[in-house]
């Protein structure tokens, strides 16, 4: 086995520009954070189911997901995750007893990205967003869907915990408020949003992965009948149950939307 590529692969690698393969990826859109926007259609988004606990389990989507219900919650083919959100939702009493709020940790949460051409960088944009901040969005897209191709939007962020906020507002005087780059941007954005965009932005995370996320949140994974790995094994440095810590508790503040 070598360590070298010949022939035509390597006549690839040599023609390959520098930016080929780049993997997309979500602009980060953090509380106070304001973007100038074009929307350049009204479809320009995608859905998706997302676990992951903040700042503690970044967040991914499973390999194989699982069938869901009109309202979104799992039915069949239960991810670890499902079966961890459903161990602690059978057992819960009320919505914010223990096991409630155990269970919201690793409840499959609807996502969208939505994609936006940049006026400050002239570059296509995909932001994550919660479905409410995405009817949000969305609704100012359609109310102005017939101005679309003259509109400039402010896009933004505010708040914290639950109480976060989205906003999508027209900017009224482009004039007087966007940078003479932003104007020029707004003169030569593209005519669609290019979808390709979306490809690969998820991370998608399989069942050995996903159980390893589990572990690393302090669920003990014996509870949906799963083997807890012996010392020494993937995941077994991230365990807070291996070290004693027990549990990781995640407040309101810590939740991403």
């Amino acid at each position: 086995m070598t360590n070298y590529t010949a022939g035509a692969d390597a006549l690839n690698a040599l023609n390959r520009s520098d930016d080929a393969g780049t993997a997309n990826e979500f602009t980060s859109f953090k509380s106070g954070t304001t973007f100038f926007v074009k929307a350049l259609g009204t479809a320009d988004l995608i859905q998706f189911f997302s676990y992951g606990i903040f700042n503690k389990v970044n967040s991914f989507v499973a390999d194989k997901p699982s069938k869901k219900s009109a309202k979104g919650y799992p039915v069949d083919d239960l991810t670890v995750w499902d079966r961890a959100w459903k161990h602690h939702k059978d057992l819960s009493q009320e919505f914010n007893d223990y096991h409630g709020q155990e269970a919201s940790k690793y409840r499959c949460k609807e996502r969208f990205a939505m994609g936006f051409y940049d006026l400050t960088t002239g570059e296509l944009i995909v932001i994550d967003v919660s479905k409410k901040q995405a009817q949000a969005i969305h609704a100012i897209i359609v109310k102005n869907e017939k101005r679309l191709d003259k509109m400039a939007f402010e896009l933004s962020k505010q708040g914290s915990g639950t109480s976060t906020t989205v906003s999508l507002s027209p900017v009224m005087f482009p004039d007087e408020d966007l940078t003479d780059v932003q104007r020029a941007n707004l003169d030569k954005a593209p005519d669609k949003f290019d979808m390709s965009r979306f490809d690969g932005i998820l991370f998608e995370a399989d069942e050995k992965q996903q159980i390893e996320n589990l572990i690393q949140a302090g669920f003990d994974i014996a509870l949906i009948g799963l083997e807890r790995p012996a010392i020494g094994e993937s995941a077994s440095t991230n365990d807070p149950f291996a070290q004693g810590e027990g549990p990781i508790e995640v407040s309101d503040d810590d939740l991403p939307f």
